[in-house]
């Protein structure tokens, strides 16, 4: 986007100043003159351009859980990738993708939701209670050996099941959900628990003190992708 801004007319001011001073120099000839002024006046355009160039605002992301998210699924793809570039691209696109559908259809804010499944999941690298068979991105009822988490049937259900379960903690109990429920634990949350924000999270959906300014963080890398 070309704004005019003070350096701009200062920019002119120096051009002219130049070819003024160029066309003074009786020393030279014609030819010389004009093709100094030639480069001289190109310069100054190029100089010109690029001072008045305003870069693109950074957009910044909610850290609120209701809401919508800003970022494509590419866009989240991409950020995944920066982290893990050796992860299945094909299967982190397909879930970027389930993430802003599914997100959408419950009024939860889809950034925030697929920070929080990197953060779970450790980029998909699992390595804890959860396996990656389970289909379960947020960590659902993982508290032991013996009750290591929720399975779910497929990838698009397990997204579904993590959007109902953040649709629980951002809304109160005459809320209703606008697809069937496939969240196990969601009536306890909803009837139990409230967050407005991903700093509303810590000590409530993680026991980490931190996990909100962990979210937080991985916002913030996101606003640049």
């Amino acid at each position: 986007m070309f704004v005019w801004t003070p350096n701009c007319e200062k920019m002119v001011k120096k051009m002219q100043k130049f070819q003024r001073k160029s066309a003074r120099a009786d020393n030279l000839t014609m030819n010389t003159r004009v093709f100094r002024i030639k480069i001289a006046a190109l310069s100054a355009l190029v100089m010109l351009f690029f001072s008045c160039v305003t870069p693109p605002k950074k957009e910044s992301c909610s850290r609120e859980l209701l809401g919508t998210g800003i970022k494509s699924p590419s866009e989240l793809t991409a950020f995944f990738l920066s982290h893990k570039n050796d992860a299945d691209k094909e299967k982190v696109a397909r879930l970027a993708d389930y993430y802003v559908r599914e997100a959408a259809v419950e009024g939860i804010n889809s950034d925030v939701a697929f920070v929080q499944m990197c953060l779970e999941t450790g980029f998909l690298g699992y390595g804890n209670l959860v396996l990656p068979e389970m289909n379960n991105f947020c960590g659902l009822g993982a508290m032991d050996a013996e009750h290591p988490g929720e399975y779910f049937e497929s990838e698009e259900i397990g997204v579904r099941a993590h959007i109902q379960h953040l649709q629980a903690y951002a809304t109160t109990a005459d809320v209703a959900l606008k697809q069937d429920l496939v969240d196990p634990r969601y009536s306890w949350v909803h009837k139990a628990k409230l967050a407005h924000s991903v700093h509303d999270l810590a000590k409530n959906w993680a026991t980490d003190p931190d996990y909100g300014v962990k979210l937080d963080n991985l916002l913030k890398e996101l606003e640049s992708f």
